[in-house]
């Protein structure tokens, strides 16, 4: 039986998030830190924790007039395959950089979180934490899903910040996104007879030639411009080499702004590619900016950057759903998630930690 780890919340956030980033959590092997976690979290008699799986709510009951929920998640994708890929575990530090596996997506924003955890204990608005596993696979393995499912009362609040990278500035709301399967049939035969049969991946070419054309657009919501994208990420066909094959299956995926349902994107995806059967296979819906809640408007102001769109999905969607207004704030760049060099400055995660704690303060 192993022990669980020792996290020392008062420590300098960047470098418990280096402790972090020492606690190896691809999706499906959070446990070791959500044990840690919830260890950690047990120790402070102002909150009140409850634990689903490797997921857990820890909320203070001040009875303030407002309640902001703060949202991370524990898991990572896996490690870098490439020998001497620094962005893997345990963390290394070059200077004041920290290097590691999810060093920007997202254990920095979680070591914000359990900073102000440990730290506020009166804050000026009450204020619940949640912490979850299986963010970086399919949806239905979500843990704040599951959270959603099993305890929702524990997920009521007026606004929502998902501790995401964004380099210290807002991002509101997310795109949609969705994917889809577009079919060609054809006529199998012999390569050498190729006359007698009907090459399914030629035929593939008119649907990868009107996603190549295709214009994607950029959409204002709620004040903030969306772009959108829509490509072939995938392409499937052909049986052996001296077969012409006779069905190819590429595989799309669609980033739509949030001023579409999924159903709105599925229809724009027929329509362009009218005349293949196409499947939608997987979608989730974005997410509005919601900036123009009291909440959502004196964090930014707080802030001070000018707010930006989210292009990515994030489950700030999710908490769009319970119809909970919510943005994306945390440290690090984005373009450095899920990379071999996957790094954070130290300096970062300390201004967001700074932000936050001025803000929930008041």
């Amino acid at each position: 039986m192993t022990s669980t780890i020792a996290l020392d919340l008062t420590a300098d956030v960047a470098e418990l998030t280096a402790a972090l980033i020492d606690i190896n959590s691809v999706s499906g092997n959070e446990t070791a830190l959500a044990d840690a976690v919830e260890h950690a979290l047990r120790t402070l008699p102002h909150l009140e924790v409850v634990r689903d799986g490797d997921a857990m709510v820890a909320r203070t009951q001040l009875g303030r007039a407002e309640r902001v929920i703060l949202a991370g998640h524990l898991d990572t994708v896996p490690l870098p395959s490439v020998a001497g890929s620094r962005g893997t575990v345990p963390s290394e530090w070059d200077g004041s950089v920290l290097y590691g596996r999810g060093a920007t997506d997202m254990k920095g924003g979680v070591a914000v979180q359990l900073a102000l955890a440990a730290e506020l204990t009166a804050p000026g608005r009450d204020v619940t934490y949640v912490f979850y596993d299986h963010e970086e696979v399919e949806a239905s393995l979500s843990g704040l899903g599951r959270l959603v499912r099993n305890h929702p009362q524990l997920l009521q609040g007026d606004f929502a910040i998902l501790l995401e990278p964004t380099d210290g500035t807002v991002e509101g709301g997310c795109n949609g996104t969705a994917r889809f399967e577009a079919s060609t049939v054809g006529q199998a035969a012999h390569s050498a007879r190729a006359w007698m049969g009907v090459n399914a991946i030629h035929a593939a070419a008119d649907i990868l030639g009107r996603l190549r054309d295709h214009e994607p657009a950029t959409v204002t919501v709620d004040g903030l411009e969306y772009r959108e994208s829509l490509n072939a990420v995938k392409i499937n066909g052909g049986t052996a080499g001296n077969v012409i094959p006779d069905s190819t299956t590429v595989e799309i995926n669609y980033r739509f702004a949030p001023d579409k349902t999924p159903e709105d994107a599925e229809l724009y995806v027929r329509n362009l590619l009218d005349g293949y059967t196409v499947v939608r296979t997987d979608a989730a819906a974005g997410a509005r900016p919601g900036l123009n809640h009291p909440a959502a408007a004196d964090f930014v102001a707080a802030v001070g950057a000018e707010p930006k769109p989210k292009y990515g999905w994030t489950d700030v969607a999710r908490f769009s759903e319970l119809g909970i207004p919510a943005v994306n704030f945390g440290p690090g760049d984005a373009l450095l998630a899920h990379t071999d060099n996957e790094h954070v400055p130290a300096e970062a995660i300390r201004e967001c930690l700074a932000a936050l704690r001025r803000w929930l303060a008041d």
